[in-house]
Formats: C-alpha cells, sequence, structure tokens
C-alpha cells in the first residue's frame, strides 16, 4: 500500500522500532490528489504526530485543484486546521473487505 501510492509518510518510533503512524496519497499527478488512509497507533496519538504527516503529505499540494479525503463529520474539524472544508460527499463502503479472506482464497 505505501509502495503504491503516489506519496507516503511514516513516522517511525526508532527506540520501539516500529511504526507510530502513516499517511498515504493517491494522485493523477496533475490535477488531483486523495488521501485514503492516515493512521496513528493509538498509544502515539495526542502527540502531534498525525498533524505532522498531514502537512507532509501536503506540502507541495498547492499546485493540484483539489486534494480531497473521506472521513466521518466528527473529524472534519480535525481536517479544517489544514485548510481543508467539510463538503458532501457519497460513498459506498464494504466492511467485509477489512476481514481476513477466507482459506484458499
Amino acid at each position: 500500500m505505501l509502495r503504491g501510492s503516489y506519496r507516503s509518510v511514516v513516522a517511525l518510533d526508532d527506540a520501539q522500532d516500529r511504526a507510530a503512524g502513516f499517511v498515504t496519497m493517491i494522485s493523477d499527478g496533475v490535477l488531483t490528489a486523495f488521501i485514503p488512509w492516515l493512521e496513528v497507533l493509538p498509544a502515539y496519538q495526542g502527540k502531534g504526530i498525525g498533524s505532522e504527516l498531514m502537512r507532509r503529505v501536503l506540502d507541495g499540494t498547492d499546485r493540484f485543484y483539489s486534494v480531497d479525503l473521506v472521513c466521518d463529520a466528527a473529524l472534519v474539524p480535525y481536517y479544517e486546521r489544514f485548510g481543508m472544508r467539510g463538503l458532501t460527499s457519497a460513498m459506498l463502503r464494504h466492511p467485509a473487505a477489512l476481514e481476513d479472506p477466507p482459506p484458499g482464497t
């Protein structure tokens, strides 16, 4: 997922030798970009890691007409801190796609 992204940023905890969080961006490289994932492990939340990941992934995207992401309404104020604004959207989600695949598939 990270390698297949247009851009990805990972926050590392060198002392624990693990990732604390990451953000990914997909884009056509010309007009639009989309941020599908911003994830920070619970133990690292509230320390500014997510904000720094967002700042880094958004750096240099002012040349794009749009940078979009989809989030629950409760998270819109968080993303507004980065210049984003809430809009109406439509989506289709398949929660079962996140489950482990059946054996043999």
